[in-house]
């Protein structure tokens, strides 16, 4: 992060600006975060689920509890980058639909860090997400929602929503946000490092190089999770490379919008789009065929066009998307699982 480039155009985001002033510096200076590492002898790993560029991670058990627990170790990375993510963790805690953390411990031998959180029963997005009906989709992602307007009003960007962050337990109708690695906070003015997120829900500003970025980052990847499930087509935009992953988005959204948009941030794109080509916009409805037509409904082409828009200062913050009447149907069972 360094200050602003002279010729860029400042934006800040338009809700929860400068929730950071209200809270003491030691909230969100994580260089001085001072962490308490527990013994990791009360957790036994049973075995492995997954792993990530940053990670790798196992069921567990607390030996302590004789309860189920996902353990997150990190691969040597950065000290700051470890600070940042339990410092956000810790802010979070007990925050409505946020995965939580529940111990700190550190292997003596190697320093090796463990992060102990809940477990969900998660299922895989791509066997789960197909069986979704039309308000499964609703009730859960205005549960996702919840999380990224709390996360937001506490001054946090998550910069990676995506599916695979995501966990579902539909038996229970519970919905975690999970890996916050890449997460920061938010401080109006500041440039942030646009190698964030995953390609396939990148959003525009990270691709043409706009640093001033904000809480808007995570409805754009939001918004792609939307359409993917609705119109399932898995990515939504499919592209092969960061540069090419731009021209996806162009071919839906237009040249003519993109070009506005450029224009108004006073941006260039790089030499490696100097054959981009021109598009029309296509209309949402194009999307619409007879595999999705029932989980299509006129709410949902007007939500998903006000939030995939190139322009982040246009896109529905978290709590207007809340608000929209694509969420009608499902509002009063969201709302009462929320307050539980």
């Amino acid at each position: 992060m360094s200050s602003s480039r002279h010729n860029t155009v400042q934006s800040v985001s338009r809700v929860y600006t400068d929730v950071l002033a209200s809270k003491p510096q030691s909230y969100w200076d994580y260089d001085d975060l001072n962490i308490k590492w527990n013994a990791q002898e009360n957790y036994e790993i049973i075995k492995k689920l997954g792993r990530g560029k940053y990670s790798e991670v196992f069921l567990g058990i607390d030996l302590s509890k004789g309860e189920k627990v996902v353990i997150k170790v990190l691969k040597p990375v950065k000290r700051k980058k470890i600070k940042r993510e339990i410092s956000i963790l810790k802010n979070l805690v007990d925050g409505p639909n946020i995965i939580s953390l529940l111990d700190v411990v550190r292997e003596p031998q190697s320093k090796t860090p463990g992060l102990i959180f809940e477990h969900v029963n998660n299922v895989d997005f791509r066997t789960l997400y197909p069986t979704f009906s039309d308000l499964d989709i609703r009730y859960y992602m205005y549960e996702l929602l919840i999380a990224l307007d709390y996360s937001h009003s506490m001054g946090i960007m998550h910069r990676d929503v995506k599916p695979h962050n995501v966990m579902i337990d539909h038996n229970k109708k519970t919905l975690r946000l999970i890996d916050w690695g890449l997460a920061e906070y938010y401080h109006p003015g500041t440039e942030y490092n646009v190698r964030v997120a995953s390609r396939y829900f990148k959003g525009p500003e990270l691709l043409v190089d706009y640093r001033l970025y904000d809480y808007s980052l995570d409805l754009w990847s939001f918004g792609c999770m939307l359409a993917s499930m609705v119109f399932m087509k898995e990515p939504f935009f499919h592209g092969k490379s960061n540069t090419d992953q731009l021209v996806q988005i162009v071919r839906v959204l237009g040249s003519n919008n993109l070009n506005k948009y450029l224009e108004k941030y006073h941006l260039k794109l790089g030499d490696e789009y100097e054959d981009i080509g021109y598009y029309n916009r296509r209309p949402w409805e194009r999307f619409v065929s007879d595999h999705n037509k029932n989980l299509v409904s006129e709410e949902f082409l007007d939500f998903i066009d006000k939030l995939l828009r190139y322009d982040h200062q246009e896109r529905l913050t978290a709590k207007e998307a809340m608000a929209h009447p694509y969420f009608d149907p499902i509002r009063p069972s969201a709302t009462t699982n929320a307050a539980n």
